[in-house]
């Protein structure tokens, strides 16, 4: 196995579109798994330990630019004023030390349905920064998963950050495990109150195929709370609301039975951790966070 240290951005971008089949490593949380199991055995690895700029960060305007080698500690630590859903989902990603190592844009690489960063960044409103040596994309997160494990990178492209909406409002990320830590999620569900643009966004993680957005379900809450003025009310959702928003994103997802659960657990998971995210979010947005920019 060849083993490729290039010393900045350029080099790695050019050692990727001489070795397209080169994989990227710089946790290696994911990775390293693999290779330990003998579950793929690649001909060559990318370090990209030594790009210091995939490590920073910079929050300004209604984005943040997100390196893609930021760790999840960093993202707690340094961000979750800014990207609340995302440090929520963070304190979930294994032991402090896949913490310290593992980064959102080894997540994105891997694309696992499972993967813990997915439903914030789908709920948030993200975007993925990709580049090769033929130039730089924006890949909308919702369209960069391509089916399982598998994500929309050309062979000769690398993840260089990720772009992601600053909260303008309560947002909230449930998982559902075996226990509380170092475990695969049975399912997870992101929510996102975008008071700004009086939008609702979600996120489900290990309920489909790919993570998904339940977009029936955010079509049918976003009607809803114009419909009955409660952006400027801020009356309590009704129940039936709530109840018929969690059935929908329940309709959204596509589970399979495997050894951490059931379909049918899934859905019903998803449909509980919906209208209780939905409960969370709207009792924080009602007690002023977010009512601002709403009124703005």
């Amino acid at each position: 196995m060849d083993f490729l240290r290039p010393a900045d951005w350029r080099e790695a971008l050019a050692a990727k579109a001489e070795h397209p089949d080169a994989v990227p490593i710089a946790g290696g949380t994911d990775v390293m798994v693999e290779l330990n199991f003998d579950h793929r055995r690649p001909e060559r690895l990318l370090d990209l330990t030594r790009i210091g700029e995939l490590g920073e960060w910079e929050s300004g305007g209604r984005t943040v630019r997100l390196g893609a080698g930021v760790p999840y500690t960093h993202i707690i630590e340094r961000l979750h004023t800014e990207l609340p859903a995302l440090a929520l989902a963070s304190r979930t990603v294994g032991s402090p030390q896949i913490r310290n190592r593992g980064t959102v844009g080894g997540n994105l690489g891997a694309a696992s349905p499972a993967g813990d960063a997915h439903p914030a960044l789908l709920a948030a409103g993200a975007e993925v920064e990709v580049a090769s040596v033929r130039g730089t994309r924006m890949i909308p997160v919702e369209e960069f998963y391509t089916g399982v494990k598998r994500n929309a990178l050309a062979p000769d492209e690398l993840i260089r950050a990720v772009h992601i909406e600053r909260a303008d409002g309560p947002q909230q990320f449930s998982k559902v495990g075996t226990r509380n830590a170092m475990v695969i999620a049975v399912c997870a569900f992101a929510l996102a109150l975008h008071p700004r643009t009086r939008t609702v966004r979600t996120g489900i993680g290990s309920a489909a195929p790919t993570p998904v957005r339940a977009r029936a379900a955010e079509d049918f809450l976003n009607a809803a709370l114009a419909d009955g003025a409660f952006w400027d009310s801020g009356e309590t959702i009704p129940p039936a609301v709530a109840r018929e928003f969690a059935q929908l994103c329940a309709d959204a997802c596509d589970p399979i039975d495997d050894v951490r659960g059931s379909a049918a657990y899934r859905r019903h998971a998803v449909t509980v951790m919906a209208r209780r995210t939905l409960g969370w979010t709207w009792q924080a947005y009602r007690e002023g966070e977010g009512r601002a920019a709403a009124c703005a």
